[in-house]
């Protein structure tokens, strides 16, 4: 097999988009465009990655570093067309002997298996193998002209096409493979002799099939190819996304209950045998094992939730959370970096934050992890077995250690030793027939008042 690299055009400016956030970092299943891009392209195996920037966003270059490196970042000074912006990636493939992938950052459903016909064809003798697709609204895609033979002669824009050639159902997708020294030696002859007065990328399949290389294509799916330059057409593929995930769980063996109002995110990982209800959100980050439920109206992020364990309804899991097996977390519950261990329970109205709470751990209704002091965070430890009573509130840092007891209503300033039984509020004092003295005093006042 030969060697593969890939380009990665990401220098549009992204207006329609109407955003201060660069078009390609706009996200579908959590994940920026431009990140979901790399990934694809890394799974079809290509060792170099070069992504084309503009001079007009610094927040997608220092991505491109985040994740490849200074190396892999070619920069478009000008915007003077798709061929120029691939043409900006030459030097930084010169020393590469092998195909180059070209495709767009802005194709969030594009994946592996979409694109390794292209190698294929490569392989069997296609001096360029290009992605096709038939949308259902042709209007502004260059169309894709074939021979009686069935081998691709030339792309045309849609602006530049004649009537005969704008009935043609076959368009240009974008992504293209070629040999690398070909590929550049074609992009240097490309001219800009059009309506746009631009250098397209497609003139390389003109100049392909003139110096008698064979050019051949292949059709994806309309969305498999498509790309997101407004919210809208963002929106169109968050939702394909998000379809795709429903029936990749049901498949799988996960119960959705109201499959159509789960929502996950690209990397969200459930075992089968788990169970989702209704209108649950899963960010980034998220890990459910087998017999777990994750009950209606619930939000999960960054967090593990171990087998058989119940979520919600109405909890919060925040990054850090890992929920051990059988255990709780109950209604408007929120916990952030806390394990939670085996069996515990906080069934409502509670907020976890740093720190642990130990196995068979019941947490009252009401109890607060008291872990800021507005400048740093500090763990709260609730130890096995121990029972923290409703309305409590743990400043940190602070051990509940295993069996022990907190009364109901408690500020827990200190450790507390295991088995013992901590009160942290005022002594209880009672005064007979107060109320219905201060009920006659205020009565008499108020009529007073009333008769001035």
């Amino acid at each position: 097999m030969s060697a593969r690299a890939a380009v990665i055009l990401a220098a549009g400016q992204g207006t329609r988009m109407k955003s201060k956030t660069p078009k390609v970092l706009h996200k579908v299943g959590g994940r920026p465009l431009l990140d979901r891009m790399i990934d694809t392209v890394q799974a079809t195996g290509c060792e170099r990655i070069v992504v084309v920037v503009g001079t007009h966003s610094p927040e997608v270059r220092a991505r491109v570093v985040d994740r490849l490196g200074e190396a892999a970042v070619a920069v478009q000074e000008t915007p003077l067309g798709t061929a120029h912006a691939v043409l900006a990636a030459r030097d930084a493939l010169a020393d590469f002997e092998g195909d180059v992938l070209i495709t767009y950052a802005d194709a969030p459903l594009l994946s592996p298996e979409d694109l390794q016909p292209l190698f294929a064809l490569r392989a069997n003798g296609a001096d360029v193998a290009l992605m096709a697709f038939e949308p259902v609204d042709p209007l502004l895609y260059g169309r894709v002209i074939k021979g009686a033979d069935g081998h691709v002669i030339r792309i045309v824009e849609a602006r530049d096409a004649t009537p005969e050639e704008k009935a043609v159902k076959c368009c240009n997708a974008g992504m293209m493979v070629a040999d690398r020294a070909k590929l550049f030696g074609w992009l240097a002859r490309v001219g800009n002799d059009n309506v746009k007065q631009e250098y397209y990328l497609t003139d390389v399949v003109g100049l392909a099939v003139g110096d008698g290389g064979l050019v051949r294509a292949h059709s994806a799916p309309e969305s498999a190819v498509m790309g997101c330059d407004t919210p809208l057409q963002l929106a169109q593929a968050e939702a394909i996304f998000q379809q795709r995930r429903r029936a990749h769980f049901l498949a799988e063996g996960v119960a959705l209950m109201a499959p159509d109002t789960v929502h996950f995110s690209w990397d969200t990982k459930i075992a089968p045998g788990a169970t989702v209800e209704q209108f649950v959100v899963f960010a980034p980050g998220v890990t459910v094992e087998t017999g777990a439920v994750i009950r209606a109206f619930s939000h999960l992020e960054g967090a593990v939730v171990r087998e058989g364990a119940l979520i919600g309804p109405y909890a919060r899991l925040r990054p850090g959370a890992d929920i051990g097996e059988e255990a709780h977390i109950g209604n408007f519950v929120e916990v952030k970096k806390v394990a939670v261990g085996k069996g515990a329970k906080a069934n409502h109205l509670a907020y976890l934050g740093d720190g642990t709470v130990g196995a068979g751990a019941n947490i009252g209704a009401g109890t607060i992890f008291c872990n800021y002091d507005g400048f740093f965070k500090y763990d709260t430890h609730v130890g096995e077995g121990a029972f923290v009573g409703s309305n409590s509130s743990l400043v940190a840092p602070v051990t509940i250690g295993a069996g022990a007891y907190t009364g109901s209503g408690s500020t827990i300033t200190a450790d507390v030793a295991p088995d013992a039984l901590a009160l942290g509020r005022g002594r209880q004092v009672e005064k007979a027939g107060w109320a219905a003295e201060f009920r006659k005093a205020k009565s008499a006042e108020k009529a007073a008042k009333k008769g001035k």
